[in-house]
């Protein structure tokens, strides 16, 4: 009785898996670019990737509100909500690293860690606030009612067990995929990313060779904190 509860549940947790997987992939990317270029642990990201979702959410629920998410194509909905959470992110993580952390580059270690800690509690407490007054709901749901392609699983036989994959696990896998994607041909395949990898690799020597440091650590950022805002909204 063991093994056939084991053999009809394990499917679905490995699909399960593999969907948390990517998008924790995307929140590691993110993070990891950042700490590549200042070797610096930016504590805030988790916060960023908060900011992602609930951007995200807002986005989908104004559409929901003002009657203009049944009129959208899904993939162009799903990729504006996408890409609104990055933005909005991507522009936090900037407007983060020339407040609390640009000042801070040349200071002791500890210092900027206490100041990204100090940055996490507040975005924390500010999206409470917010939510709070706009809202007033502690559980925010995204408006999947209307729906119904994303409600509707998918039944996919495995072996002699049939598996329901939820639509939103394959939208969650496709764009991890896409943006990990377009991330390498970003870093590796252009001039912006090549600034990118010298910075990471010595600064000084970087910025005596006419590569504009502020400039590529602003924009490690921006792409860090796109990468965790997408991780959110999807």
């Amino acid at each position: 009785v063991l093994m056939d509860q084991v053999n009809r549940q394990l499917p679905g947790m490995i699909i399960s898996g593999i969907t948390v997987g990517f998008v924790y992939a995307m929140i590691a990317l993110g993070y990891t670019l950042v700490y590549g270029v200042l070797k610096f642990i930016n504590f805030a990201h988790s916060e960023i990737f908060m900011v992602g979702s609930v951007a995200g959410f807002e986005v989908m629920r104004r559409l929901d509100d003002a009657g203009h998410i049944l009129a959208w194509s899904p993939i162009f909905l799903i990729v504006f909500v996408v890409l609104v959470a990055m933005l909005i992110s991507g522009l936090l993580a900037v407007t983060i690293e020339r407040i609390a952390y640009r000042p801070l580059r040349g200071a002791p270690r500890l210092v900027p860690l206490i100041s990204a800690i100090g940055i996490s509690f507040f975005l924390i407490d500010f999206v409470r606030a917010f939510q709070a007054i706009t809202r007033n709901d502690f559980n925010l749901t995204y408006p999947t009612n209307d729906l119904e392609w994303l409600r509707t699983p998918v039944k996919l036989a495995i072996g002699e067990n049939t598996v329901n994959i939820r639509p939103t696990q394959f939208v969650v896998v496709l764009g991890a995929v896409v943006t990990l994607i377009a991330l390498n041909y970003f870093v590796n395949g252009t001039k912006l990313g090549r600034g990118i990898r010298a910075v990471s690799q010595d600064m000084t020597t970087a910025g005596l060779m006419g590569i504009n440091v502020n400039r590529m650590v602003s924009l490690t950022f921006f792409v860090g904190g796109a990468f965790g805002g997408a991780a959110g909204a999807l």
